[in-house]
């Protein structure tokens, strides 16, 4: 396998050559910080964009992603579902993690959040005005509506809540917080979620090193490697590095000429930014930026060479590096493509 094979096979992996029927489950989910990348990230990599069916949580590297409903057995551990909420053991794991409130206030709290949901008061905003009514103090929606997560998150951790997740029109979600109730099921054992999920990362990540999973899953490289000798992986070795992989077909076309990737998207933090072969070392801080953003990335025949941005009916795009009339228009005719914009711009 050359270098050009290995890019084409991880295109190919992760649904970038032809459409996948389950981009969020095979990736891992999708992070999902701003909704918006997770969506366009799923619009490049299949035909139906059923995100209805999906839920935004806490899961892989203590972020909030897209996975779909049946996946949550895989990534929470601590799940007791709605009904089991104030029983014993939630309030320790919750205290243990700082900042709770009283356990009674706790429980408390815990039973009329989930009872407005379940009776259709859903909407953050909507869900903090009910609780204020219900006699909650400035002290204690600082906890519970904390910027952080607070016990909304503590509540999505064991299973009893997620983010609702749905469409404000053909291209752009819904960005409202909104949130459902999840029925009840039961987390796997950890080391049977681990492997399952390093099988998905070998499988649509895949030729990665130790390096890159450990990096993806903020696990360890000792941790990764016990479970390869359960796993169906090939290896490769490029550039004096082993590569890992399980093989799921060949590649049925070349390189796209253009991918207008997502903000975080898996091609990019599927792997240890500095090994990307898809990021040009002087351009990786064009992508990853200081404040711990990851820019949506214009993929030119396989590298990153500037990055976009949509709003609103308008595409802008940056060049990292000087680009040719014919690059240009290419660029923006998949911007036509996939956005049909009013207004494309280059700064």
């Amino acid at each position: 396998m050359t270098a050009a094979d290995l890019l084409l096979h991880r295109l190919h992996s992760q649904h970038l050559l032809s459409p996948g029927t389950d981009p969020a489950a095979d990736l891992c989910g999708l992070q999902a910080q701003f909704l918006r990348n997770a969506v366009h990230a799923l619009r490049i990599r299949t035909e139906k964009l059923a995100v209805e069916e999906l839920v935004k949580t806490w899961t892989l590297r203590s972020t909030v992603h897209l996975v779909p409903e049946r996946d949550l057995p895989l990534y929470i551990r601590h799940c007791g579902g709605a009904e089991d909420v104030c029983q014993s053991g939630w309030y320790e794991w919750t205290a243990q993690r700082g900042h709770a409130n009283p356990p009674e206030r706790e429980v408390a709290l815990a039973r009329l959040t989930l009872e407005a949901i379940a009776n259709g008061i859903d909407e953050r905003e909507a869900l903090r005005l009910h609780l204020r009514s219900c006699g909650m103090t400035e002290a204690e929606e600082a906890r519970v509506f904390n910027p952080w997560g607070g016990m909304i998150a503590e509540l999505a951790n064991i299973g009893s809540i997620a983010f609702r997740v749905r469409m404000a029109d053909a291209l752009h979600p819904d960005e409202t917080k909104r949130y459902r109730l999840l029925s009840p099921f039961t987390p796997l054992p950890e080391n049977t979620a681990r492997l399952e999920l390093a099988r998905r990362y070998f499988t649509h990540y895949g030729p990665a090193t130790l390096r890159d999973a450990a990096y993806f899953f903020h696990w360890t490289q000792a941790e990764v490697k016990a479970l390869l000798p359960h796993l169906p992986v090939e290896t490769v070795v490029l550039d004096s590095r082993e590569h890992f992989f399980i093989p799921h077909g060949e590649p049925e076309r070349d390189i796209p000429p253009v991918i207008l990737l997502a903000g975080f998207d898996p091609l990019m933090l599927g792997y240890r930014k500095e090994d990307n072969p898809f990021l040009p070392p002087e351009h990786l801080r064009g992508i990853f930026n200081l404040a711990g953003i990851v820019n949506p990335a214009i993929l030119l025949h396989g590298r990153v060479v500037g990055k976009w941005k949509e709003k609103a009916g308008k595409v802008d795009f940056t060049a990292f590096e000087p680009l040719s009339g014919k690059d240009k228009a290419l660029i923006e005719q998949e911007a036509e493509r996939l956005f049909q914009p009013r207004k494309i711009k280059w700064i």
